[in-house]
């Protein structure tokens, strides 16, 4: 995770984008290119979606979510594995195990 971030800064460094990647800006950008992502399987099976397509735009919305990470000086594997054991305390097995209802129903 930290090579990534790594060469994203390098990547953006080198042509001057830091003044356009302020947080807000990063969180348009990151919904944007889900937006994109989504739009590939719109009107067809998961299975006729492009995998290439899906890799592609995978990768900008990851690269987005860690450039705003980084912006908050935020550990991206230490925020998700927090986010894991708020989530386990809200969908304990016994109650969530083979349902989709969000906590509050359960």
């Amino acid at each position: 995770m930290q090579e990534a971030i790594k060469r994203l800064r390098q990547f953006r460094d080198a042509r001057d984008w830091k003044q356009f990647h302020n947080p807000k800006d990063l969180a348009l950008a990151l919904s944007i290119e889900a937006s994109e992502l989504l739009e590939i399987f719109l009107w067809k099976s998961a299975e006729d979606a492009d995998p290439g397509r899906v890799k592609e735009e995978l990768a900008d919305v990851l690269a987005y979510a860690l450039l705003l990470a980084d912006a908050y000086e935020l550990d991206p594997t230490e925020i998700v594995l927090k986010k894991i054991e708020i989530n386990e305390k809200k969908y304990p097995i016994s109650k969530s195990r083979g349902t989709a209802k969000k906590y509050t129903e359960l």
